[in-house]
């Protein structure tokens, strides 16, 4: 296997994703990707670095080069144990990671983390980054920190399956008879949090903070998608692997013919895309 694999790292604030891709006999063999946590960006780098070598049986001399992203990557002042190591802009690698998970030939990827950075990327083009918004998982951490005493995602995510948005949210059908998008009116979000009740359990609130925040990515996706003509709009990151994101994103589907999708292994999307860049610099 010697000096045949492709390493992917993205590096967040204190989590880091590890992917790679082994290219013996002229393949592309994806390996299977890692997340680690860590108190900081070093720590985690290194970790997540040494973790992925041994549960792959793998050498630093299996290793041909290192691509690397992230927010973090700026913590990096050498190369990770003196391997070749090459910083990949993230709008890149989301755009290539989008594709390469979705199998499509152009799309919207949005790639969902602390906040959501919006990509259009089609096979054999440089993606373009068209900008994003600040609402994202932080978004939904740090309301749900302030309103529920709650900051663990996982935790909120589950309190939030048993609430329900009919104290929370003001529905297209509490304003009006029209039916501006036929059939869905009875769930088409007029307001979020327009209707806020003082009946309202912590569930409901804390469903209508993760609608809140999927409603305002999948819209802002929307527009940029319609901008390019497209329908297909990528979801990646941390978020994106949600429980509610698939439901609320379905909805969405319907209500606007869209076609949002939740690949498999979405949330390692952007580390995949810095690997694959370094593989297309040798192609």
């Amino acid at each position: 296997m010697a000096d045949n694999i492709i390493i992917g790292i993205d590096i967040g604030g204190s989590t880091t994703k590890i992917v790679g891709f082994d290219l013996t006999g002229g393949e592309r063999r994806l390996i299977d990707p890692l997340f680690v946590r860590a108190a900081d960006p070093i720590t985690s780098i290194y970790g997540a670095f040494g973790k992925f070598l041994d549960l792959n049986s793998l050498t630093l001399g299996d290793i041909r080069k290192v691509m690397v992203t992230g927010a973090g990557s700026s913590y990096l002042s050498k190369p990770i144990y003196g391997l070749p190591s090459e910083p990949i802009a993230e709008f890149k690698s989301i755009g290539l990671g989008g594709l390469y998970l979705s199998g499509l030939e152009r799309a919207v990827i949005a790639s969902c983390g602390t906040g959501t950075a919006l990509v259009y990327a089609e096979r054999g083009m440089e993606p373009q980054y068209l900008g994003g918004t600040g609402v994202g998982g932080g978004t939904l951490v740090g309301l749900s920190k302030k309103m529920l005493n709650m900051d663990n995602v996982e935790h909120i995510c589950a309190l939030a399956e048993g609430g329900s948005l009919d104290r929370v949210d003001l529905k297209i059908q509490d304003i009006t008879k029209s039916d501006i998008v036929p059939g869905f009116s009875d769930i088409m979000t007029a307001s979020n949090f327009g209707k806020m009740s003082d009946l309202a359990t912590r569930e409901d609130i804390a469903l209508g903070i993760v609608n809140l925040v999927f409603e305002t990515i999948g819209m802002i996706a929307l527009f940029a998608a319609r901008n390019y003509g497209l329908r297909d709009v990528v979801l990646t990151g941390n978020l994106s692997r949600v429980t509610q994101a698939e439901p609320i994103f379905s909805t969405l589907n319907r209500m606007f013919d869209m076609n949002f999708i939740i690949p498999e292994n979405s949330a390692f999307g952007p580390v995949m895309g810095a690997a694959l860049a370094g593989i297309g610099d040798e192609e």
